[in-house]
């Protein structure tokens, strides 16, 4: 149970060119009852620092070079499998917009200590939801494509593939999305390869 209640601390990693304002974020992330797990100055470093830690979660303080924390949200985003969140010190609604596009979730302007726990805890359901949803389009895509492997070598149409796959699943016990993904990557087994010239 963290300090104030919320139910595990988190793994957090921040952010910011500035040490002054490093130290301040890393006070009140510690106060929260998470643990600072890498605090980084350079947009090089919080790359590497990212997909070693692995964090649960990074927040990215806007210091004297807007472009810079850009770069920092666009490599922790493509390092790692966490949400970010802004730091902001004043409204900046264009820096915003362009931090949204890199992918933050969240941004905070100036914020308490119990300000900044309310948007870690939306964030993080944000992205549970996210990745939720992340994960169904992939398991459709999977499903989809299992069909139109059936479809075309049983001649058959999009509703008797579908029933194959589910019954399947069925007498398996697996779920429709494995027994699909197995069809999926058997199919590369059977297509019959090109000899060689």
């Amino acid at each position: 149970m963290t300090a104030d209640g919320h139910s595990h601390s988190l793994r957090i990693l921040i952010a910011n060119e500035r040490k002054d304002r490093l130290r301040r974020i890393a006070e009140i992330v510690t106060g929260l009852g998470h643990e600072v797990i890498s605090r980084e100055l350079e947009v090089c470093e919080v790359a590497e620092a990212t997909e070693r830690e692995q964090p649960d979660l990074a927040l990215v303080g806007l210091g004297v070079d807007g472009q810079h924390a850009l770069d920092m949200i666009s490599e922790i985003v493509r390092k790692a499998a966490c949400p970010v969140i802004a730091l902001l010190e004043a409204r900046d609604p264009i820096w915003v917009n362009e931090a949204a596009k890199r992918g933050i979730f969240a941004y905070i302007v100036e914020g308490s200590a119990q300000e900044m726990q309310g948007a870690i805890d939306i964030t993080l359901r944000r992205y549970a939801e996210y990745t939720s949803l992340e994960g169904a389009f992939a398991r459709r895509a999977v499903i989809e494509r299992a069909k139109g492997l059936i479809m075309c070598n049983q001649v058959i149409d999009e509703r008797r593939a579908f029933e194959l796959l589910r019954s399947q699943a069925r007498r398996s016990g697996r779920k429709l999305s494995d027994v699909a993904q197995a069809v999926a990557d058997s199919h590369v087994l059977l297509v019959r390869q090109k000899p060689p010239e």
